[in-house]
């Protein structure tokens, strides 16, 4: 781990131009750019509110700050990790003539989504003062599952970005997985309209308890219990580890396989 962080101080420069370089290239030649991260949660939370809280009448409180809360923490995960995925194969021609520390492409990806969930949770503050939502002390708590999201998003990013390197069905298969995972995350709906073994099955991905404890803080003033930021803090550790090992074991053999 010393030597990741050592390795990270020394490449500083470089981690930069990487992100700089990932931000430019997914605005390019694109009219509105950055703004997008921002209007894209916003009209998705519009057509989502229409159909759910209409047409299937969801009764949940503040049902758009709900699933636009759903969406951005979602869409980042989603966003980071498909970016993270293929972040050696993309530099592969970069990696084969340089040594540079081979994470650094995938910390490049996670931290560029980072900047778009950020302009993404601008349009929730901007939904929160139209909607005339009352602002509670409890939102500067938010910081903590953003970066538990974050940490996650990286454990989860080392591990795809080290297995696609070997195995490329990977990322035809994590498109599915995706889908799958979106239905088991209460985004558009409330757990308690689940049977509780569907509850069960729910509460068992990680992604729902650290957006549990974004809700609560920013939406419903109420700060979650030790029990629920400890739970979500070691899991998203185990997770970082576990991708930390992964790309560890795996990084000798990337060049063999590009």
């Amino acid at each position: 781990m010393e030597q990741y962080i050592q390795n990270l101080r020394k490449f500083q420069p470089l981690l930069y131009e990487l992100v700089a370089r990932d931000v430019k290239i997914k605005y390019r030649k694109s009219v509105l750019g950055v703004l997008w991260t921002l209007l894209n949660p916003l009209l998705m939370m519009a057509i989502l509110s229409v159909v759910f809280s209409n047409l299937f009448r969801f009764e949940i409180e503040n049902y758009s700050l709900y699933l636009l809360s759903g969406q951005i923490l979602f869409n980042f995960y989603n966003e980071s990790t498909s970016g993270a995925m293929t972040a050696i194969l993309g530099n592969a021609s970069l990696i084969k003539k340089v040594y540079i520390p081979k994470y650094l492409f995938v910390v490049s990806r996670i931290a560029s989504s980072s900047i778009n969930v950020l302009s993404s949770f601008c349009a929730l503050i901007l939904v929160m003062l139209f909607t005339r939502t009352e602002l509670h002390y409890t939102m500067f708590l938010v910081i903590i599952p953003l970066v538990y999201i974050i940490i996650f998003s990286l454990g989860v990013g080392l591990i795809l970005a080290a297995l696609t390197v070997k195995f490329r069905d990977i990322m035809h298969l994590y498109g599915v997985f995706i889908t799958a995972l979106m239905y088991l995350t209460p985004i558009i709906y409330s757990i308690d309209m689940l049977p509780g073994w569907v509850q069960a099955i729910v509460r068992l991905n990680p992604l729902t308890g650290i957006l549990e404890i974004f809700r609560n803080v920013m939406i419903y003033n109420t700060v979650p219990s030790v029990s629920q930021f400890l739970i979500s803090f070691g899991v998203v550790c185990f997770m970082l580890l576990l991708g930390l090992w992964v790309f560890y074991k795996q990084q000798d053999e990337f060049i063999l396989n590009l």
